[in-house]
């Protein structure tokens, strides 16, 4: 009888004491025993339980936030609350109370504990309800090949429903699978790896392929795969430098359209035409500062909009003011006009360093210019670009219609191929003049607004287009927006595969030489005008 009793007695105890039992709990009491081995041992042993609870625990620890409280040796999570701590439960959230500074030791860790932290989030965050937090963890858990990522990406993978988060989670497997599975098992992962374009499996395969205790077969196959994703990496270089070098021939064309009507139409060799692209950068950032100083944040990112036509009335001003007051004394002496608006563009430096000094100003992007779209495999588009290729062509596009559609182009036209002819039928040719130099000039000074978008605004931020410009529309054609169109998208283009292999300086004087020979070849450029207004 007695025997029975106690052996019923011995049940009920180890009955309530297995009720009781939680490995978690008893995992994150230990934490802050021993080092920082042993604080790796128990993290991961934390994450083999897969009890989501421990993820605020080891977000805290990770954060530096975990504690000892002193009077009883527990862990807390203590938060900074004025000059104590406010104290809770790492496992349930239960508020503790407050405790002060020196009544709590904090539970330290290194970069090593830090990483096994990382690892560990990532496998309890696998069984998030959350489909975007498991999205997340999927991503982050193709950078870890433990086998314990292997079971519990599998088990994951089986019981998931999104399809999103489920292809993030083949894609981890396949990587796990890479890093610790059967040899059959990584041939199979590398097969399917081979067409990632991710850096990271780039160097996973790397690393396969020169680790000498994987078999044979496994690194034959990592050499393969690595092979098929550098010819691939090479095609997507190349359409990189593509959309680099047409976003490149995009500012060089903004910066030659007003040359084309000044230098192409008019025949005059405009030397300043530099310094109305600056008159355009710098109206840019004095709508900018009106918009900071005047108006509402919530208005800000409108400010580049409005500084367009702004941009364009001021260098189209200037540009007027240009042409009555020097140019028009000096058509057919190219030589006096040279050096007169070189004049002309000194003098436009020195004011502007005078008003707002010799430092480059900061124009900064709107928001919704800044970013970009990742394409395929960490090759990104950014926002300002693409926006500047597509500004370019609108530009481009109303400049061809003014001169083809409106009654100005007409007279313009008419003007520059027979001046006699167009003044006996009425054209008022002085007027027509002007407002041709003023539209030249006012394309110049919204060029300026792009060019403030990719780079910093200078008194010398003329200068560094004025060759460019020059060398765009020789190349082109003189007096052809078709050709000017062309070769700043084949100048741009030349420049950026050249850059890689021959640097930036040395690239562009392979493009200048390659210019004047072909100039030589042809010297009315790619699209040599024909009939009259070959003549003229």
């Amino acid at each position: 009888m007695r025997l029975l009793l106690a052996t019923l007695l011995g049940w009920l105890v180890l009955a309530a004491g297995t009720a009781h039992a939680d490995p978690l709990a008893d995992a994150a009491a230990k934490l802050p025993e021993g080092g920082y081995s042993e604080r790796v041992a128990r993290i991961e042993a934390i994450a083999a339980i897969g009890d989501p609870r421990a993820i605020p625990l080891l977000e805290a620890l990770g954060e530096g936030d975990l504690h000892v409280r002193e009077s009883d040796g527990r862990v807390v999570i203590a938060k900074r609350a004025g000059r104590d701590y406010a104290l809770t439960d790492p496992l349930t959230g239960e508020s503790l109370g407050t405790a002060g500074r020196r009544d709590t030791d904090k539970i330290r860790v290194n970069n090593r504990v830090r990483g096994t932290i990382a690892e560990a989030l990532t496998l309890l965050k696998l069984a998030s309800p959350d489909a975007a937090t498991r999205r997340a963890a999927a991503d982050d858990a193709a950078k870890y090949g433990s086998p314990l990522m292997l079971e519990r990406l599998r088990a994951a993978l089986a019981t998931e429903t999104d399809a999103g988060v489920k292809t993030a989670m083949q894609s981890a497997l396949l990587t796990a699978e890479l890093a610790a599975g059967t040899p059959e098992e990584r041939i199979a992962a590398i097969e399917g790896l081979s067409g990632s374009l991710d850096p990271a499996v780039r160097a996973l395969l790397g690393q396969v392929q020169n680790d000498a205790n994987a078999p044979e077969n496994v690194r034959d196959a990592a050499t393969k795969a690595i092979a098929k994703i550098e010819s691939q990496r090479a095609w997507l270089d190349a359409a990189l430098a593509v959309f680099q070098g047409v976003s490149l021939g995009s500012i060089l064309l903004l910066a030659a359209i007003g040359l084309a009507i000044t230098f192409g139409v008019m025949g005059v060799i405009n030397m300043a035409h530099g310094e109305m692209m600056m008159l355009g950068a710098y109206s840019t950032f004095v709508v900018q500062q009106a918009f900071r100083t005047f108006l509402p944040p919530s208005v800000f990112d409108l400010y580049l909009i409005a500084a367009i036509p702004v941009a364009f009335l001021v260098a189209a001003i200037a540009g007027m003011a240009m042409e009555r007051s020097v140019i028009r004394f000096l058509y057919n002496r190219p030589l006096e006009t040279l050096l007169a608006t070189w004049g002309i563009s000194l003098i436009l430096q020195q004011a502007v360093r005078s008003v707002f000094g010799a430092t480059n100003q900061e124009v900064a992007n709107p928001n919704w210019m800044s970013g970009g779209v990742e394409i395929i495999g960490g090759v990104v588009l950014t926002y300002n670009r693409l926006c500047i290729i597509a500004f370019c062509l609108i530009v481009l596009g109303l400049v061809v219609l003014v001169l083809r559609k409106t009654h100005f182009g007409l007279e313009m036209r008419a003007v520059t191929q027979n001046r006699r002819m167009a003044r006996s039928m009425g054209i008022d040719s002085s007027r027509v003049d002007a407002l041709t130099f003023g539209l030249g000039s006012g394309v110049a000074g919204i060029a300026g607004v792009a060019l403030s978008q990719v780079g910093n605004v200078s008194p010398n931020l003329g200068q560094l287009y004025i060759v460019d410009s020059f060398m765009v529309v020789v190349f082109g054609g003189v007096g052809n927006l078709a050709g000017t169109f062309v070769a700043a998208m084949s100048l741009g283009i030349l420049n950026k595969f050249l850059e890689p292999v021959a640097g930036a300086v040395l690239g562009k004087v392979v493009v200048l030489v390659l210019v004047i020979l072909f100039i030589q070849r042809r010297p009315r450029g790619l699209f040599a005008l024909k009939g009259r207004a070959e003549e003229a």
